[in-house]
């Protein structure tokens, strides 16, 4: 703060100082509402991206699972060629769904947890601001 705004805030009155500082709070709250709704909207995107990911995770287990069932029956009806190609694809499936379930973890847990720590952050720092605007206001 420089010498000069130093000067026209000692020259302003108590109330004068208060009604400023309760306009300022006011913006303040205002903006730091602002900036806690984006972060959550943020991390709600990323949760909604991962669970759609565990969906598609589980719908290729199901893949999965019907490839296996089909290579067991293939294996029972000892055509070599048909079980092997359907083990095949229930490995492609496997794998599949275990790299979406691995992605969608870590969506997640990138979510996690579901607070605005910029927002808080920034509010911690506000308020010493307005203390030291306070303390500098009394002297």
């Amino acid at each position: 703060m420089t010498d000069a705004s130093q000067d026209q805030l000692r020259d302003q009155s108590m109330g004068e100082l208060l009604k400023r500082l309760s306009n300022q709070t006011g913006e303040l709250v205002s903006k730091e509402l602002d900036l806690a709704k984006a972060e959550l909207t943020e991390k709600g995107k990323r949760a909604g991206a991962g669970a759609g990911m565990f969906g598609a995770a589980g719908l290729l287990g199901v893949f999965a699972f019907a490839a296996l069932t089909t290579a067991a029956i293939a294996v029972l009806s000892t055509a070599m060629s048909t079980w092997i190609a359907a083990l095949i694809v229930m490995v492609v499936y496997a794998v599949l769904a275990a790299v979406l379930a691995l992605r969608g973890r870590a969506q997640v847990k990138a979510a996690t947890p579901p607070m605005p720590e910029q927002a808080i952050e920034s509010t911690k720092e506000d308020v010493q601001w307005a203390k030291e605007q306070a303390r500098s206001a009394r002297t």
